[in-house]
């Protein structure tokens, strides 16, 4: 329950986000339809009227926060909006420092953004791959951390081992994770040469549990899943990762062939966001870096039972395998 807030402070933190979106002309028509989505499916307020909401500043939504946690759940949905707003926008910039000082929070993220607005895409595309190196390093599959990687050469033991999950059971997440790559037309890591194999195993087993599928509007929902399943250094990483690549659209990490802009603009992707964000944080545990050998001979509906994954609000809306 990582986005949990009392009933009390739902309109004090909407209002701060509304807030932390105001500027220039005011938010934008994007901005204003992902912050509809969380207040709605997150905090389950769609009576809500967020562009009607009264402004909540950097000092007073600190002061009404205290040193409660959800601090840096701001900081990171602000995040969300900051990158909403197209093109980017150096007020917005200016927004996003001055909630995240008043908060005393810090990340990667403030770099990057200034990075963007102060000397251009290049400069914010380098910092992003300079952060990227590091978070995909910590998202590997954890039996597989300490395996050295040849990127020049296949893994061929590694792709054995997991094409042996085909002889498991038709109710197994082994199963699954084997039909995962069927459905997705992807070649399962190790197959080809690679130095993101490792990362691989864990993102489409995160992918397989969450019943996500490889759309993009799939991929940013699935990195707001794991955000809310447990707020990290980690999965907020994943966030801004997944944010920059497929929202801000500046930059990219080398496995894609291009980045893509707007996307949260499209009411069916920012639906989606706020429902998998609410489907996130209803999980009782975060599944994304366990032991996925350990679990692939398992029953699947017990593993989603076991880890809280509630079944998706549209199962067939072309962004869910369940």
């Amino acid at each position: 329950m990582s986005l949990y807030l009392p009933s009390s402070l739902v309109e004090t933190f909407a209002g701060g986000l509304l807030g932390g979106i105001t500027v220039d002309d005011g938010p934008t028509a994007e901005q204003i339809r992902v912050l509809n989505a969380v207040v709605t499916h997150v905090w389950n307020r769609p009576d809500l009227n967020v562009a009607n909401l009264r402004i909540i500043g950097p000092a007073e939504l600190a002061d009404r926060l205290g040193d409660h946690p959800a601090r840096t759940m701001f900081h990171e949905l602000h995040l969300t909006l900051e990158v909403c707003r197209h093109p980017p926008s150096p007020a917005q910039v200016q927004a996003v420092e001055e909630y995240a000082k008043a908060l005393d929070v810090d990340g990667q993220d403030l770099e990057i953004f200034r990075s963007l607005v102060d000397s251009g895409v290049e400069a914010a595309a380098a910092d992003y791959q300079r952060f990227l190196v590091g978070n995909l390093d910590e998202r590997v599959e954890p039996s597989l951390r300490d395996v050295v990687v040849d990127p020049d050469h296949p893994e061929i033991a590694l792709a054995e081992k997991l094409g042996t999950f085909a002889e498991y059971g038709p109710q197994t997440l082994g199963h699954a994770y084997i039909a995962f790559y069927e459905r997705s037309g992807l070649r399962m890591p190790g197959v080809e040469p690679g130095s993101h194999n490792h990362f691989f195993v864990a993102h489409d087993m995160t992918h397989t549990i969450a019943g996500l599928s490889t759309s993009v509007a799939a991929e940013i929902a699935l990195s707001a899943f794991q955000f809310a399943m447990n707020n990290n250094q980690t999965n907020r990483a994943a966030l801004l990762a997944s944010l920059v690549t497929h929202e801000a659209g500046f930059a990219h990490p080398a496995h894609l062939a291009h980045a893509e802009t707007g996307l949260l603009a499209h009411d069916f992707a920012a639906q989606l966001l706020g429902q998998e964000l609410k489907r996130g944080s209803q999980c009782r545990g975060d599944f994304s870096l366990v032991d996925h050998f350990e679990l692939a001979p398992m029953n699947l509906t017990d593993i989603r039972a076991e880890f809280g994954v509630a079944a998706p609000a549209n199962a067939h809306d072309g962004h869910h395998w369940w």
